[in-house]
């Protein structure tokens, strides 16, 4: 089937584009709208055109696939097609449905009018990618929409409506949702007369203060990306060049600098191996689901709570239990005036809030999950505790519900082993705070039923989660990578380095915040044994004996104000001088750099460990829970990503250098 087929209506030709499942620009989609110009053009009883697309959506932008490809057949050049477009003698249409995103509105910007059904989105979202519009976006978007639109689209990424882009002269009419051909037709009849209107002969309007408005706005967000600043350098490149084509020319010139940088190769990287994650190696395609209609959560606090939300908001009945009362009430309490609080911000309306909160059962008997297909268990991380709610969970729930431990380091196959059910057993280990984090480890128990693994991959997608599996270890993937990250930090603090000095390391590496910073944040005095007649066996109870919990009372290893800004504490760096000298360790000037290699060159070797024990299925799935689930920073593609950059031999090196066991695989890879 051809992907590109033109036929004509009167003096109207139609090329549609049909390249599924979202029409993106592959070479033989360009060669075909080469192809469909040039017919139109040699054509003379062709007086106009539309260009449209079938299927789902408008052409939804690049095919990026093709970015590392040398393989290709020989095509039409992208911007050869888009120059063809804007040049032609005779009217164009763009006909939008579904989404025009990226290289698909750069196509639709050089037709020379554009129509949109209501429910069609637009947007050039190449930032998100480490890039910016490489087919003139940058250029004929400010012409059209004027500098502050354009540059908050171009920054930002986020797609506006079809009614954002009427009223701004993005399109030019609203098609109805059923009818977008035949008013397509009827607008290329009525610009016949008018004749093309190029967007690269129209001038730049509008004020440029948007640009510092928006760096200043963004400028925690967008720390260390270099993407949202080219975008706006090509803005202003814009606003300043009445010739489009010393615009065009900067852009290309940042696009090339972006796009043989490290960063938009990080992620590229992150898009693909969140798509990757979602497949389950081994697993047959057609693996039957089971249904799941009715979910059960035991634990009202900030996880069950959490975890409840993310099905609430999706419609799916949702039965809480507690021990207390006055728990239950807390927790349906915090449930609500979360929901409220999006309600405020227009997320929700007042009759969604209680929509989903109609769909929430609250209460204090586990045999009340006795009609429930999955039931997630979020109560306190002991192995005894954990035990004891799956033996009851076996004896209540029906056949066939699955059931699932969010434990974020326990073994689940110990779990299972307290059921006569552990083909229905797995961890689905959600991320705090619950409702926000993207990240879902679906840990596969060594009995878990293939459906049931399928199945909580499918929830975690439903949603709204990117669900990784891993395998049963202590702390899987992400926390027992955490911990040879947080090791060192405390042997460095022993050491010399100070609390500020090896959180700035991380902050500047990208990390919204540093090892230190991370334990005033989540409370010090947790699983603090809160005995003062008992010498500190490390620093963390050392601060706790003299009252500094972090962040919840104000101390921790930072003194905060009443806002939780941060300063470096006298108290605190007085109290690790103590218990260094009790501990008789030396101190001595360390290095950022040395931070970073006993710091996170242990994480890339855990990784590789994680990979050789097959803990996790691919070394892209280790990448996608550190970027979703811990913090780090995309543009630098997780740190097996990451670790392939610094280069294996390097880390090996330095590895060895600090008494660090490597991994075979690791040392393999850097001879």
């Amino acid at each position: 089937m051809q992907s590109v087929t033109t036929r004509k209506d009167g003096e109207i030709l139609i090329v549609t584009v049909d390249n599924p499942p979202v029409n993106v620009l592959s070479w033989h989609v360009r060669n075909g709208l080469s192809d469909g110009i040039k017919e139109a053009l040699a054509d003379d009883s062709v007086k106009a055109a539309v260009l449209i697309c079938a299927g789902q959506t408008f052409i939804a932008g690049a095919d990026i696939t093709e970015f590392q490809r040398s393989d290709l057949p020989e095509s039409v050049n992208f911007l050869e097609v888009l120059t063809a477009f804007e040049g032609s003698t005779k009217p164009l249409v763009a006909a939008i449905h579904g989404t025009a995103l990226g290289g698909g509105l750069e196509t639709a910007l050089c037709c020379h009018y554009r129509i949109a059904v209501p429910s069609a989105k637009l947007g050039l979202p190449e930032v998100k990618l480490g890039l910016l519009p490489g087919g003139g976006g940058t250029q004929r978007l400010p012409r059209v929409v004027g500098v502050e639109q354009a540059a908050v689209m171009v920054s930002l990424g986020e797609p506006i409506s079809a009614q954002k882009a009427l009223e701004s002269g993005l399109v030019d009419a609203l098609a109805g949702e059923t009818s977008l051909e035949a008013d397509a037709i009827a607008l290329a009849r009525a610009c016949i007369a008018k004749g093309p209107r190029p967007t690269r002969d129209l001038p730049v309007n509008g004020d440029l203060a948007v640009i510092e408005k928006l760096k200043a706005d963004n400028a925690r967000k967008w720390k260390g990306f270099d993407a949202p600043y080219a975008n706006l350098r090509c803005i202003e490149a814009a606003a300043a060049n009445t010739n489009i084509d010393d615009g065009l020319k900067i852009e290309r010139e940042e696009f090339g600098k972006l796009m043989m940088g490290s960063q938009s190769a990080a992620q590229r990287h992150i898009f693909f191996a969140e798509r990757q994650a979602a497949k389950i190696d081994g697993l047959p395609k057609d693996t039957k689901l089971r249904d799941v209609t009715k979910v059960g959560v035991i634990g009202a606090g900030t996880m069950g709570g959490g975890i409840s939300m993310n099905f609430l908001q999706k419609g799916i009945a949702v039965t809480i239990v507690e021990m207390a009362q006055e728990n239950l009430d807390r927790g349906v309490g915090v449930i609500r005036k979360n929901y409220e609080a999006s309600a405020a911000k227009g997320r929700y309306s007042s009759e969604q809030v209680e929509g989903m909160m109609g769909l929430l059962t609250p209460t204090l008997s586990l045999d009340d999950l006795a009609d429930c297909d999955l039931v997630i268990e979020a109560v306190y991380e002991s192995m005894d505790v954990k035990k004891d709610v799956f033996g009851k969970l076996d004896a209540i729930c029906k056949p066939g519900a699955i059931l699932a431990s969010n434990t974020s380091y326990l073994n689940v196959n110990e779990i299972a082993s307290a059921t006569k059910r552990p083909q229905d057993v797995l961890g689905m280990h959600f991320f705090s705070p619950a409702n926000v984090m993207k990240l879902l480890e679906v840990v596969r128990g060594e009995k878990t039923a293939d459906d049931v693994l399928a199945t909580a991959m499918a929830i975690g997608k439903k949603i709204g989660k990117v669900a990784v599996v891993a395998g049963v270890c202590d702390g899987f993937i992400g926390n027992r990578m955490l911990s040879k990250r947080q090791q060192p930090a405390n042997e460095l603090l022993m050491e010399g380095a100070t609390p500020q000095q090896i959180d700035t390391v991380f902050t500047e590496f990208g990390f919204p915040m540093g090892p230190f910073q991370m334990a005033d944040l989540a409370g010090m005095d947790i699983g603090w044994h809160r005995d003062t007649s008992k010498e500190p066996t490390n620093v963390r109870e050392a601060m706790c004996l003299a009252g500094r919990f972090g962040q919840k009372n104000g101390k921790g290893f930072y003194d905060y104000d009443e806002k939780r800004n941060r300063t470096p504490s006298p108290e605190a760096l007085a109290i690790i001088e103590d218990f260094r000298s009790k501990s008789n360790r030396a101190k001595r000037e360390i290095s950022d750099q040395e931070i970073v290699e006993r710091c996170l060159y242990p994480m890339v070797n855990e990784g590789y460990l994680i990979l050789e024990e097959d803990m996790a299925q691919r070394a892209s799935d280790i990448d996608v829970v550190w970027v979703y689930g811990y913090g780090w920073p995309v543009y630098r593609g997780g740190p097996m990503f990451w670790g392939d950059l610094e280069g294996p031999a390097k880390i090996v090196e330095a590895l060895e250098r600090h008494g660090v066991t490597v991994a075979d695989s690791l040392k393999a890879k850097a001879n």
